[in-house]
């Protein structure tokens, strides 16, 4: 099996632990984390990234997939930087003990306070996303007494052909400033001026669940030129080159994910093209992986209870949790293998609609999946949801979020404590 998993006697191994007895020890539902693929996959990066661009780059954990303290510390220890996306993020890095020159700040509303924080606390760079924030920010840093390093995010007009939802290399997008409209190049020019600004580069991100190359080669491409354009017209040329992320994993069979040190390959070869056909010195270059660092390194563990058959239509196997710890198919119908962790060595030969406990109808986390014939008590295992699970997961119906756990050689650590009806009123007046 990958990302892994193994079966032994009959029970589903995750990090060398036996999932059944994580779920009796833990309670479920259960977040459970192998450390180890976490680290295999900072490394895989970041050799791929050493490699390719001849150690002129840096990879950054985009933090928004899975933010905790032990995610910062881990990412640290890899000698890899973050990405972070709110002042939360910040904070949470920093209490984690990550060095503030390695964090980047993204966001396209990105408030005063968490601007102050950020410059304050000698954030790395900050991504600028649209005219006002270059003000702010100039300002602020002026109050400082600071001068900040930033990079404008760029949109190259690519279509990654992934969900509607999670294309933000387009145009029609929230995201950064336009290239074809002239957009950003006036915002160049307009950050290059401003005295409390070092404009060191420029960022782009085409999407997320992309397993192509072509589309972060075209945007290299494109990036390449914009840089060349700049230096053209301002005389001000950067060193830096922030290329995002969006690298696809496998969540099914009809997934097919590359290696990561092809998409480093081939699209660092694209860029150094480019820049010796543009007289350009080769920058810089970061990328964001998020999903691909901590999406297959986790699964959760869910208890199921009630089975309802309704003849000739399905039969609904409910567990005890749902969209209140994965909102993800709700929200756009996301794909996940399950196999019940208890009878992993019994065919899957039962189609399912698996339902969770939250009072809406469309509290799904699957619909026609394949699994062994359910009992109640059974305990059910997602895989591949170690990005954008706890990250959005919610107290909707007050239903408490789930624990999490970091596994490694068979070894279980909390991570993340399980929050408590107490923990719910905690705030209530």
């Amino acid at each position: 099996m990958e990302y892994g998993l193994a079966i032994k006697n009959n029970h589903l191994y995750f990090g060398g632990a036996d999932t059944v007895e994580l779920a009796k020890q833990y309670g479920t539902p259960l977040y459970v984390f192998d450390e180890q693929l976490i680290r295999n996959a900072c490394r895989d990066y970041k050799n791929s990234i050493d490699r390719y661009y001849d150690g002129n780059g840096m990879v950054l954990y985009a933090s928004k997939a899975f933010s905790c303290k032990e995610m910062y510390r881990l990412a640290n220890e890899e000698g890899i930087g973050v990405d972070t996306v709110s002042g939360g993020e910040i904070y949470t890095a920093l209490a984690a003990g990550f060095p503030a020159e390695n964090i980047f700040f993204h966001g396209n509303n990105k408030t005063n306070d968490e601007l102050e924080l950020a410059i304050e606390k000698n954030i790395g760079h900050i991504v600028i996303d649209d005219f006002d924030e270059i003000d702010r920010i100039n300002s602020i840093a002026e109050k400082l007494g600071k001068t900040v390093k930033v990079m404008l995010r760029i949109k190259p007009g690519i279509d990654a052909h992934t969900h509607e939802f999670i294309k933000t290399g387009q145009n029609d997008c929230k995201f950064g400033f336009t290239l074809e409209t002239g957009e950003a190049l006036e915002a160049a020019k307009k950050a290059i001026k401003a005295k409390n600004l070092n404009v060191t580069g420029f960022h782009c991100h085409i999407g997320s669940q992309i397993f192509s190359t072509e589309p972060f080669c075209l945007a290299a491409s494109v990036m390449a030129s914009f840089i060349a354009r700049i230096a053209n017209e301002t005389g001000h040329v950067v060193s830096e080159l922030n290329l995002g992320g969006g690298f696809g994993i496998r969540y099914t069979d009809e997934d097919e994910p590359l290696p990561y040190a092809e998409f480093m390959q081939k699209v660092s070869a694209q860029l150094k093209y480019s820049c010796k056909e543009l007289s350009l010195p080769v920058p810089k270059v970061f990328i964001e992986p998020g999903r691909s660092i901590v999406g297959p390194a986790g699964i959760t563990l869910y208890t199921v209870g009630s089975i309802k058959t309704i003849p000739n239509i399905r039969t609904y196997v409910s567990v005890d949790g749902g969209m209140s710890d994965n909102p993800r198919y709700a929200l756009y119908g996301a794909k996940y293998d399950m196999l019940i962790a208890n009878k992993a060595e019994q065919a899957n030969d039962f189609v399912a609609t698996v339902a969770g406990k939250c009072c809406e109808s469309g509290d799904l986390i699957g619909e026609n999946i394949k699994i062994a014939t359910p009992e109640t008590g059974d305990i059910l295992a997602v895989l591949a949801t170690g990005a954008y699970n706890y990250s959005m997961a919610s107290n909707y119906n007050r239903i408490p979020r789930p624990a999490a756990i970091m596994v490694k050689n068979g070894e279980s650590r909390v991570i993340i404590k399980r929050e408590t009806f107490e923990d719910l009123i905690s705030k209530d007046l």
